[in-house]
């Protein structure tokens, strides 16, 4: 073949790859010669929006990222690092796995929850508390049904077999992700601040050792396939899945804290997206070294792996680990013990290059720096344009809704939908008590709280985002996102403090849907600064739609850690008492806008978000958080989904009581009891305490309402009338879900 004819060769080779004539340019350039098939291919991977976030990363920067309890800045290493007093620090990080999820959804579930709980582990932390935030298409469908059960099953059968409890989560169904679900796993762990482990590499000469399960060609270009849409050939690309194991990730996790014991290690990093290239060129760039890897001494499940199979594979349950010279035989001996594969694969060498061997011959050659993100990885702004929906949807009037006649039968659809009833078919799979550190199986509250060994203090954890919201008014919905895990955090009566973001969204190169991108990281990051929660780190998952159903939903998912200062703050949102006051606190509205009440009962989709401001918001949020500190709240449960009755029912079934409230003739009756305004709270209290509660919200100057009283019977009653009895609206809203799913 003429030289002309295999640089045209290798031009096509790289589109193949997904890498732009631009992209293969610049490559050329850096390298100073044309790249042969095994360079392209780590490019293509390292520079795959997956891996670079080249699409997203001049947005994801103006987001805040230091606060005063950051040990790291975001993306400085695995995950975020965040102190929580006492010598400890909770390391904590959610991401995405939902086009593996899509192709098969319980190994693409399961690996999706090994590998975030590997990000946490290879810090020094140990994971304690796992948390999920999934998206289907309309439940009717056997297609979602059968991806449900998958991923529910893939979600469960690891975690539990892993032997960390999965503790809160959340399911939402709209038709947007119908081919294209969204799987985001959330990991929480501990950490004594002087035991973290840094993602580098350094120290000429000092080996690198490869840990963990042998190397197959499961899981090869799986950084490329997400970087791309679904279509009806992506069940073609399975191998692009990865197959999980939770029983040697459980010995990996216990040999890797007992080497960190030793003080033998100078970085460690997970295998994730794109294996041995991703870890290898991160460590090294970071650590300003280079590496030399000879890719035969890798453990592989297959003969005759080629170079660029083993350089790609993200088979599961591995680590790259940069081990103290002399120090090898103590790292051995450990990972012996645990009887996982522990073999040195190269050295860090001087200088920035990567060099690959294969059987003595030099396979691939290049600068670790050019390959990250932060280093040489393009750098791109993509058009934006706002919809043409946008305005549309800003016209909506409540006024052309004509109000149901009969409110109690709104009530009753509405504890059936899918997006409010119980989930308890989905987390019944999940084992939660693993540890014994959960203190919300029993005691529901809006976040869920984790017990902390030797100290008194406990953490607040939540995941949140309606989506909804966002698609309507991509800044107010980004915004609301943080804030209404905010919310969770301070009805609990702990201290919001940082978030994790998983950021899915359509095709960066579709204008319309980089304008939702756009606004969306605004609102959030104005939220951030608003409610001094910094962002930690996360994960950006572009190419959410399908030639058929086109972009998902934007869905900015948010994780958020909270600090619980004293037991005795803790507060759930179930009724204590019979008579004990039932107070609105917030402003109520005549505002149904993107209800579920408006969406599933009127079938009205084009409405704009509901009521929201970051100054009533963070009021309220600091107001709530002070009473219940001083101890003049026995009850806390924000409004979300379903507006102030569904509030007033989960309450209600959590403790086996009924209410009698009366609605405010100043607002529509659907609207007070259905609409989903934000920034409101509803609390009880003891009647004893009534003048000095009232006299309190008239110092912070917090809007609030009397609604009524807890009851010593079961009916639920509104404005005189008996809406029906307990027992038939907890029936209605437990099994719900599981009707469906039985069929």
């Amino acid at each position: 073949m003429s030289q002309v004819a295999e640089s045209l060769a290798t031009v096509e080779i790289a589109k193949t790859l997904g890498l732009l004539p631009s992209e293969f340019d610049k490559i050329k350039q850096i390298l100073g010669r044309t790249p042969n098939f095994t360079e392209l291919s780590i490019f293509s991977v390292m520079w795959s929006e997956h891996c670079s976030y080249k699409n997203s990363i001049k947005w994801l920067k103006t987001l805040p990222r230091k606060g005063k309890r950051l040990l790291v800045e975001a993306g400085e290493e695995n995950a975020g690092l965040v102190d929580i007093g006492d010598g400890l620090a909770c390391a904590f990080k959610i991401e995405s796995h939902n086009h593996p999820s899509a192709i098969e959804p319980y190994q693409g579930a399961a690996t999706g929850v090994g590998g975030i709980h590997r990000d946490i582990f290879t810090m020094g932390a140990r994971p304690i508390a796992a948390l999920n935030s999934l998206r289907f298409g309309r439940l009717e469908s056997e297609k979602t049904r059968h991806l449900l059960k998958g991923v529910v099953h893939g979600i469960g059968g690891y975690g539990n077999a892993f032997g960390v409890a999965t503790i809160a989560g959340e399911v939402y169904f709209d038709e947007c992700y119908e081919i294209n679900p969204l799987v985001n796993a959330m990991s929480v762990g501990i950490v004594d601040v002087k035991k973290t482990v840094s993602a580098t590499s350094h120290g000429v000469g000092n080996p690198v050792f490869i840990v963990g399960s042998a190397t197959g060609k499961d899981g090869i270009h799986g950084a490329t396939f997400a970087s791309e849409e679904i279509t009806e050939d992506s069940a073609d690309k399975l191998p692009s899945v990865q197959v999980g194991d939770p029983f040697q990730e459980k010995l990996l996790l216990e040999a890797t804290l007992e080497l960190i014991e030793l003080d033998a290690i100078i970085g460690m990093q997970d295998m994730g997206a794109a294996g041995i290239t991703c870890s290898t060129s991160e460590m090294s760039a970071k650590g300003e070294h280079g590496m030399k890897i000879y890719l035969d001494k890798v453990p592989t499940r297959q003969q005759n792996m080629k170079p660029f199979e083993i350089l790609l594979s993200e088979s599961q349950e591995r680590m790259l680990i940069v081990v103290k010279k002399g120090r090898e035989a103590d790292v051995q001996a450990v990972f012996d013990k645990w009887d996982v594969n522990c073999v040195q694969i190269g050295e860090v060498t001087e200088g920035n290059t990567l060099e690959y061997y294969m059987r003595g011959e030099l396979v691939a050659q290049v600068p670790a720096f050019d390959l990250v993100l932060g280093g040489g990885a393009p750098v791109y702004e993509r058009e934006h344009t706002e919809p043409a929906y946008f305005k549309e949807y800003q016209k909506f009037d409540i006024n052309n809704i004509q109000e149901p006649s009969d409110l109690k039968e709104v009530a009753k659809f509405l504890t059936a939908q899918p997006n409010i009833a119980s989930k308890r078919w989905v987390y019944r799979q999940y084992d939660s008590m693993v540890g014994l550190n959960n203190l919300t199986t029993n005691h529901p509250s809006d976040a869920a709280i984790i017990r902390l060994s030797h100290s008194e203090k406990s953490l607040a954890v939540t995941v949140d985002c309606n989506s909804r919201y966002v698609h309507v008014d991509p800044y107010k919905g980004g915004a609301i996102a943080v804030s209404e895990a905010a919310r969770n955090i301070v009805c609990t009566g702990a201290e919001p403090v940082a978030i994790t973001n998983c950021l899915n969204f359509g095709n960066p190169y579709n204008p319309e849907v980089y304008w939702q991108f756009v606004n969306a990281i605004t609102g959030m990051g104005d939220a951030c600064r608003k409610l001094e929660t910094p962002v930690t780190g996360g994960n950006v998952s572009f190419y959410n739609q399908s030639s058929d159903s086109g972009p998902v939903f934007p869905t900015p998912t948010i994780g958020m850690l909270g600090i619980l200062d004293k037991p005795e703050h803790h507060t759930t949102l179930n009724f204590k008492a019979k008579g004990h006051f039932i107070y609105l606190l917030g402003e109520a509205q005549n505002d149904i806008n993107s209800s579920e009440y408006l969406v599933r009962w009127h079938k009205e989709t084009k409405s704009s978000s509901p009521f929201f401001t970051l100054e009533t918001e963070a009021h309220l949020q600091k107001g709530v958080l002070s009473i219940i500190k001083e101890g003049l709240v026995k009850s806390a449960h924000d409004i979300s989904e379903g507006g102030l009755f569904i509030n007033l029912l989960e309450s209600a079934m959590a403790s086996g009581m009924g209410f009698n409230i009366t609605t405010d003739a100043n607002f529509r009756k659907d609207a007070y009891l259905f609409g989903e305004a934000q920034s409101r709270v509803v609390v009880t209290i003891n009647p004893s305490e009534q003048e000095a509660f009232e006299k309190r919200l008239a110092a912070l100057s917090l809007p609030f309402y009397s609604l009524g009283v807890v009851t010593s019977g079961t009916d639920l009653i509104v404005n005189g009338q008996i809406w029906g009895a307990l027992a038939e609206y907890d029936e209605v809203y437990n099994t719900s879900l599981e009707k469906i799913m039985a069929g």
